[in-house]
């Protein structure tokens, strides 16, 4: 009997082959919902037949003429500019200080009341306060942002730092390595599913938050173009900018935070 010999090549693109079709398929998985969604959408607009309720292809012709004016651009990089300042910010602020908690009974002790009284201050108050102490600055608005971040994040990475493998942390001890090489080498990496969790959670609430800053306060941004449309009743022009807001998020998500993840948690495989 004669055996078929597969060649080397052959069998290196059978193996590229697999994990591209599996991209493909989590690709279409991802996407599918949000084609129900538009055609759901346009179904029912055509039936309604309300201005209250434009047509995804309405609301994509007003999306592209903000394109061309290239008011929309200047908005949303006023707005995603403070998203990244805010973010950065409460992620640095929120880390070290679940951290700390997570390490230490008598600080988590000191600062759990304070952390819960963080989590049900509404955003709106905070902004508000915000600005009637500092004025209406863009520092009083991004401080805004920070101080009702902060403690979400602080609670996700508490709960990581307790559930910190001691077994890993002894075994580092025994290969003698330095503090900074156990922090960053077996300590951090054990903390990366709740610094994304946070970072996912984060994203979602500071760009919320920040809308509402824009609207309350400041003279540029999303938030201060949908406060302006909404006075005029242009529901096809808030919800064109809030697709674009939305479809930046995406492409945040789909193309840093996703494949990111995705290294940094290698060695759990």
């Amino acid at each position: 009997m004669s055996e078929e010999l597969i060649s080397p090549n052959a069998s290196a693109t059978v193996l590229a082959a697999a994990p591209s079709a599996a991209m493909g398929q989590e690709r279409w998985a991802r996407l599918w919902p949000l084609l129900l969604l538009a055609l759901l959408w346009q179904g029912v607009a055509m039936q309604a037949h309300s201005r209250v309720l434009p047509t995804p292809l309405a609301v994509f012709a007003a999306l592209w003429a903000a394109l061309a004016s290239g008011e929309l651009l200047f908005h949303l990089g006023q707005t995603l500019l403070r998203v990244a300042i805010s973010f950065c910010l409460a992620m640095l602020l929120g880390v070290a200080l679940g951290i700390l908690m997570g390490r230490h009974r008598r600080w988590d002790r000191a600062l759990d009341s304070l952390l819960i009284l963080g989590l049900n201050i509404p955003a709106l108050v905070t902004t508000i306060l915000c600005y009637i102490w500092f004025g209406l600055s863009e520092s009083a608005a991004i401080l805004a942002v920070v101080v009702n971040k902060i403690p979400m994040v602080a609670i996700n990475l508490r709960e990581g730092a307790r559930a910190i493998d001691p077994h890993l942390m002894e075994v580092a001890e025994v290969y003698r390595l330095s503090k900074s090489e156990r922090f960053f080498k077996v300590y951090l990496p054990q903390l990366y599913p709740y610094l994304f969790s946070s970072a996912r959670n984060g994203l979602a609430l500071i760009w919320k938050i920040v809308l509402v800053v824009e609207l309350l306060g400041r003279s540029d941004g999303v938030g201060f173009q949908i406060g302006s449309f909404f006075h005029f009743f242009d529901i096809t022009s808030i919800l064109a900018y809030s697709l674009a807001f939305s479809a930046v998020i995406f492409l945040l998500e789909a193309l840093l935070l996703r494949p990111l993840e995705s290294r940094l948690n290698r060695w759990r495989l």
